[in-house]
């Protein structure tokens, strides 16, 4: 448990630790694996969920009865179905709420979100439309440019988080400050986060390593083998390097937890669940069938679906090469069969083995 003078730390002298309040939005998988993770540490979390049922057995049961319901859960961890009940007098807001519903989300509760409550993100993606990350999502949806706002990613899978598996991650934010004090909601004997500054490099690595993920586990779900799925990944890795780079993101965040950390977990990692959809589609099953089969049995959100076309249309704004990601948003369109996905990556162009900056000054992009 944090001791009593780092969590004042957060927020300063003035305020005791014994009064601090986390609000998490979201009772899937990850949000109660977020939420698990800082009652550990000793602050006193609330989660803020649609599910009476869910409320009910978080606070009577002290287990979630739809997700990770195998593990029970700190006696500090309460939840409501009530937003002014779980907002009220809160510090910190950890929002795990899939991407695609983010906006609807905040722009029905931005009345009740204080202005000075800092927010941490663990929502990975790209906006399907509009092609913005949370970042430009969170702002615009509470109408609040300057809300302080952060962004947590790297590879944790909810159920090892739960197990107490050692795992690590960043947190970025604009104010590295605020990184590094944020880090202390999460940072525990078995969980390392690192403060970063580099908020595009770690979210640009959140979302891209889903679309990468898919692709693997096609290649997993048609018996290519893991020399194919290296290939794959290894390739995949250099197309999100560039475009986070062209996008103003740090090339050290790409080789680091946020960047090839995560994208190694989800696509050899056996709990992904872009992996897992890839898979299907390597077996031949139709992505509509897939979808329809995760929703029914609350296997939470393969945002890498909805991101795919995004990354390609992202990748063509700032005119970044992403062969790897088009196969993925073709094979998603229907327009290509899983079958042919050896040969479309074999006849993919072949650049020389260079360092990123000789390729943007090849490409003249730098």
């Amino acid at each position: 448990m944090k001791s009593s003078a780092s969590m004042t730390s957060l927020l300063g002298a003035h305020q005791d630790s014994g009064e601090m309040k986390v609000t998490v939005f979201g009772s899937g998988s990850f949000g109660m694996a977020m939420a698990t993770l800082v009652a550990r540490n000793g602050f006193d979390v609330v989660v803020l969920t649609r599910r009476e049922e869910v409320a009910e057995g978080i606070n009577t049961e002290h287990r979630n009865p739809t997700h990770l319901k195998e593990f029970k859960l700190p006696e500090n961890l309460t939840a409501t179905t009530d937003a002014d009940v779980a907002l009220r007098n809160t510090s910190f807001i950890v929002h795990c709420i899939p991407l695609q519903s983010t906006k609807e989300y905040l722009e029905k509760m931005k009345d009740k979100i204080e202005p000075e409550v800092p927010i941490v993100s663990t929502s990975k993606g790209l906006h399907t439309e509009t092609l913005e990350m949370m970042h430009e999502i969170i702002p615009n949806a509470l109408g609040r440019k300057n809300h302080p706002v952060a962004f947590l990613s790297g590879p944790t899978f909810a159920q090892d988080i739960m197990s107490n598996t050692p795992s690590g991650a960043v947190l970025a934010s604009h104010d590295i400050l605020m990184s590094r004090k944020l880090a202390h909601l999460f940072s525990g004997p078995t969980m390392r986060v690192y403060p970063s500054e580099d908020v595009i490099g770690v979210q640009v690595g959140g979302a891209l390593k889903n679309v990468i993920a898919i692709l693997a586990g096609v290649a997993e779900g048609l018996g290519l083998g893991i020399n194919a799925v290296a290939l794959l990944v290894t390739r995949g890795c250099r197309e999100m390097n560039r475009l986070a780079v062209a996008m103003g993101g740090q090339e050290h965040t790409m080789n680091g937890l946020a960047g090839i950390g995560d994208l190694m977990l989800t696509c050899l990692g056996g709990l992904s669940r872009n992996k897992k959809v890839g898979i299907e589609l390597g077996r031949g099953k139709k992505l509509t069938q897939i979808l329809e089969e995760r929703a029914q049995s609350l296997q939470g959100v393969a945002e890498g679906v909805a991101t795919t076309p995004a990354a390609v249309k992202l990748a063509t704004r700032y005119r970044i090469p992403t062969p790897i990601m088009r196969m993925a948003d073709n094979l998603l369109r229907g327009e290509d069969d899983a079958a042919n996905l050896l040969k479309d990556m074999m006849d993919a162009p072949m650049l020389d083995d260079v360092s990123l900056e000789r390729e943007f000054q090849a490409m003249k992009y730098w």
